[in-house]
C-alpha cells in the first residue's frame, strides 16, 4: 500500500462506506493517517459508588432500578434512569439517545465508564458509556482514541481503518537533519504517527504531538523563508510623495476624530510608500478599531498621485461593502476615487466591463474577492495593494495581486491580535503597525458570563433587544451532532430556537459548509435587516459591518480560546445603540469550574484584545490542545501559537541553523516541501500558503 491509495484499498471499505470517509475529508491513506483523535479515554477499575467523592469519569457496575424516564429540556432529549451498585444509587442522564429508554429496563446488569459529580450529598451521574467485559479489559491496559466523528462516519470505522493504514506510515520520509531532532528531542515521523494513534499512555502522546506541532510550524516558517530566499527589500517604481495634503483634504471632511493611533498607522504607510522600496506593511487592530479608514487614506494618496490601488476581501459581502463604502465616500467628500467592484458572483458582461475598465485605467480602486487575482484581470498601473482579514489569504495569493503591478506597496490588515513576540516570527516578512485604541465614539460592550440552566433569561433578553429594532448574532462551536458530547451545534439550535420563539421572529443560520453564494446571500439578508437573529458557526468572525446588531451569545464559550472570543465579540458594539456579550458555558461547566470563571473573566474586565491575547498566551497550557481549535490565524492542525509558543520559538532557531549554514540539509527541505504540496490532501493542507 502506498500513501497515496484511495482509502477504499482498505480491507472492509467499498463504495458506500468510503463515501463517509470522503465526507469528512478523508480520500486518501495519508488523510487517514493524519486524521488524528480529539482526545483519549482509559478505564480505571471498577469503584463503589458509594466511595466517589471528587466530580469525574468512573467506571462502573451494578443494576437498573426503576423505570427509565424521558425529558426534553433546554432543546435536548434526555433518558433517566436509576442505577444501583449496592453500596449507593442514583440517577443517570442521557443525553439525545432516546431509544435507549427501552432497553433500561428495571433490574438489567450494567458496566459503564460514567461522569459523576456531587453536590452536597446528591451523586449525579451522566454520559455514560456502556462496555462490555471484553471491551472493559482491554480498556484497564489501553489508551483509547476518541475521533472527531460526523453523522456518517463514526468510531468503529475510523478505528479499524487506521489500524489497517498504520503500517504504510513507515514510508512517511524524515526531512529534519539529525541534529535538529537530537537537539530539540523529537520523534521520528513514523512513531508519532503511530504513537498519536495507538499510546500506551498520555506521556507517548505528548511526546507524539510535540513532533508534529514542531513539523507544522517548520513547514510554514520554511515556505515563508523560501520564498523570501535571496530577496532584498526591492525598490518601487511608485514614489507617493503626495500623501500628507491628500490625507488632510479627507480627515478634515470627516464627521469624527481620528484616534491616535490611528493617525500613527497613516505616518507609518505615508513614510513607506514615499521611501522608494516597496511598502510591505502589516496593519494589525481590533474589530471596529478604524482600520479600513488607514486603508482607505492609503488608496486615496495612491489614486492622487495618478495610479491604481486594489483592496481584496475574504468574502464577496465585505467587499461589496467596502465598494459601497468608497462610492458613498468619493461622493461625499469628492474624493478622487474611481471604484470597481470584481466578484464572483458578477455576470459575464459585468465581468467583461470591470476587467476592461481596470486595464483601460477608467477605475483606480479596484475592489473585489479572489476574482482580483485572476489571469485574465489585468491592472494598467497597480501602485498599491491591500488585502482585509489578511490571515484568510495565502502568501502566494497576495503574491498574485502584487504580480499585477511593478513591485507595487503592499498593506494586509489583520483583526487578530497576537502577542508581539509571537507576530515577529509568524508575520516576520512584514513591518507592523498596530492601532490598539477603539474610535471615542464608541460605547463599551457589557459582558456575562452565563450558565446553560438560564437560557430562558438569554432568549426573554434577546426578544426584548428584536422588539426594539436591534439584531442579533448566535455562535455554535459545531455544525451538526458530532463526536463532542453536549456540545452545541446550529443545525438543531436553529430548530429549538423557530420554536422558543415567535414566528415573526426570522431567524437564519450560517456555517462553512454551505455554498459561498449561499454564505453571500444570507450575510446579505443579515446586514440589510432582513434576518434578526444569525445562528452562525465561527465563520462570522470575517463578516460584514452590522452597526444595528448589538446582541452577541456564544454557546460552550469554554471551548473557544480567549482570543477568538474576543474577536466573536468585536462583531457588536459597532454602532450607537448599546451592545451586549453573552458568553455561556456548557452543560459540562454547570457550577463553572474556577479555572473557567477566570479565563472569561478577563474577556469580562477589559475589551482590549491586545491585553487578551497577552492572558491567552499565559493562560493556555498542554491541556487545551484537544478543545475546538483556535481560529483567525495561520491554521494548524495540531500546532497552537499559544499552547505551543515556546517550540515555535524552537522551530524558528532550528530553521534559521539549516538556512545559514547546512544548504544539504536545506536542499532535503525543498524536496520535502515539494513532496508535501503534491499531495492530494496533505497533512499541512490548512496552512495559509
Amino acid at each position: 500500500m502506498l500513501l497515496t491509495d484511495d482509502i477504499k484499498s482498505l480491507k472492509g471499505i467499498a463504495d458506500k462506506t468510503a463515501e463517509a470517509f470522503y465526507s469528512a475529508g478523508l480520500f486518501n491513506l495519508n488523510d487517514l493517517l493524519h486524521y488524528f483523535p480529539r482526545r483519549y479515554e482509559s478505564l480505571s477499575e471498577i469503584r463503589p459508588m458509594a466511595g466517589i467523592s471528587a466530580d469525574g469519569y468512573y467506571t462502573l457496575e451494578g443494576r437498573v432500578s426503576g423505570e427509565a424516564s424521558s425529558v426534553y429540556r433546554n432543546g435536548k432529549n434526555m433518558v433517566q434512569f436509576g442505577f444501583s451498585d449496592g453500596s449507593g444509587s442514583a440517577r443517570v442522564t442521557v443525553f439525545n439517545m432516546p431509544w435507549l429508554k427501552k432497553s433500561l429496563f428495571p433490574g438489567r446488569e450494567l458496566l459503564m465508564r460514567v461522569f459523576a459529580k456531587r453536590k452536597g450529598m446528591q451523586l449525579y451521574l451522566s454520559q455514560p458509556k456502556f462496555l462490555s467485559r471484553e471491551e472493559y479489559e482491554e480498556g484497564l491496559t489501553h489508551l483509547k482514541p476518541v475521533y472527531p466523528l460526523t453523522k456518517k462516519l463514526n468510531d468503529t470505522m475510523l478505528r479499524k481503518a487506521v489500524a489497517r493504514a498504520l503500517p504504510v506510515a513507515e514510508d512517511i520520509k524524515e526531512y529534519l537533519p539529525e541534529q535538529v531532532t537530537a537537539e530539540r528531542g523529537l520523534m521520528s515521523i513514523p512513531e508519532a504517527i503511530r504513537k498519536m494513534h495507538a499510546p500506551k499512555d498520555m506521556d507517548e502522546v505528548y511526546d507524539a504531538r510535540r513532533r508534529l506541532a514542531f513539523d507544522e510550524f517548520f513547514l510554514f516558517l520554511a515556505r515563508m523563508e523560501l520564498l523570501k530566499e535571496g530577496e532584498e527589500k526591492p525598490a518601487s517604481s511608485y514614489v507617493i510623495d503626495n500623501g500628507k495634503d491628500s490625507f488632510e483634504r479627507f480627515s478634515a471632511q470627516l464627521p469624527f476624530e481620528l484616534t491616535n493611533a490611528q493617525k500613527a498607522s497613516v505616518e507609518d504607510v505615508f513614510r513607506d510608500m514615499k521611501s522608494g522600496y516597496c511598502m510591505n506593511r502589516l496593519l494589525q487592530g481590533d474589530v471596529g478599531s478604524g482600520k479600513t479608514v488607514v486603508a482607505f487614506a492609503a488608496a486615496l494618496a495612491v489614486c492622487d498621485a495618478g495610479h491604481q490601488a486594489a483592496l481584496m476581501a475574504p468574502t464577496e459581502v465585505l467587499a461589496k461593502q467596502h465598494y459601497d463604502d468608497a462610492v458613498r465616500m468619493s461622493e461625499q467628500y469628492g474624493l478622487g476615487l474611481k471604484p470597481v467592484l470584481l466578484s464572483g458572483s458578477l455576470k459575464a458582461k459585468e465581468k467583461k466591463a470591470a476587467k476592461e475598465g481596470i486595464l483601460s485605467g477608467e477605475y483606480n480602486f479596484l475592489i473585489g474577492t479572489h476574482a482580483l487575482i485572476q489571469d485574465d484581470v489585468k491592472a494598467c498601473d497597480l501602485a498599491l495593494m491591500i488585502t482585509d482579514e489578511q490571515h484568510r489569504f495565502g502568501v502566494r495569493q497576495r503574491m498574485s495581486l502584487a504580480a499585477k503591478g511593478e513591485a507595487p506597496h503592499v498593506l494586509v490588515m489583520s483583526a487578530t491580535p497576537i502577542p508581539r513576540t509571537l507576530g515577529l516570527i509568524l508575520y516576520g516578512d512584514l513591518d507592523v503597525s498596530v492601532i490598539n485604541e477603539l474610535p471615542a465614539e464608541r460605547l463599551p460592550i457589557k459582558n456575562a458570563v452565563m450558565t446553560e440552566d438560564e437560557h430562558e433569561k438569554i432568549y426573554q433578553f434577546i426578544y426584548k433587544r428584536i422588539s426594539e429594532g436591534r439584531q442579533a448574532y448566535i455562535i455554535c462551536p459545531m455544525v451538526e451532532e458530532g463526536g463532542l458530547e453536549d456540545v452545541t451545534n446550529v443545525t438543531e439550535y436553529s430548530e429549538r430556537l423557530k420554536k422558543i420563539f415567535p414566528p415573526h421572529v426570522r431567524i437564519e443560520m450560517l456555517h462553512g459548509k454551505m455554498k459561498p453564494t449561499e454564505k453571500n446571500d444570507i450575510m446579505g439578508r443579515f446586514a440589510s435587516g432582513e434576518c434578526d437573529i444569525l445562528i452562525s458557526t465561527t465563520v462570522v468572525e470575517v463578516g460584514v459591518n452590522v452597526p444595528n446588531a448589538t446582541v452577541m451569545v456564544v454557546e460552550n464559550a469554554e471551548r473557544f480560546g480567549l482570543s477568538q472570543l474576543h474577536q466573536l465579540r468585536g462583531r457588536v458594539g459597532r454602532g450607537a445603540y448599546q451592545s451586549y456579550c453573552i458568553f455561556v458555558a456548557g452543560s459540562d461547566d454547570e457550577n463553572l469550574s474556577k479555572r473557567t470563571k477566570e479565563r472569561l473573566n478577563v474577556l469580562k474586565e477589559t475589551n482590549d484584545g491586545f491585553k487578551i491575547a497577552e492572558e491567552d498566551l499565559k493562560q493556555r497550557g498542554p491541556g487545551d490542545f484537544f478543545g475546538l481549535r483556535q481560529s483567525g490565524l495561520p491554521y494548524f492542525k495540531i500546532a497552537d501559537i499559544y499552547t505551543d509558543a515556546q517550540l515555535l520559538k524552537e522551530t524558528k532557531q532550528s530553521l534559521e541553523r539549516i538556512m545559514s549554514s547546512d544548504p544539504e540539509s536545506l536542499e532535503k527541505l525543498k524536496a520535502a516541501l515539494k513532496e508535501k504540496e503534491e499531495m492530494t490532501y496533505s497533512d499541512f493542507h490548512g496552512i495559509c500558503l
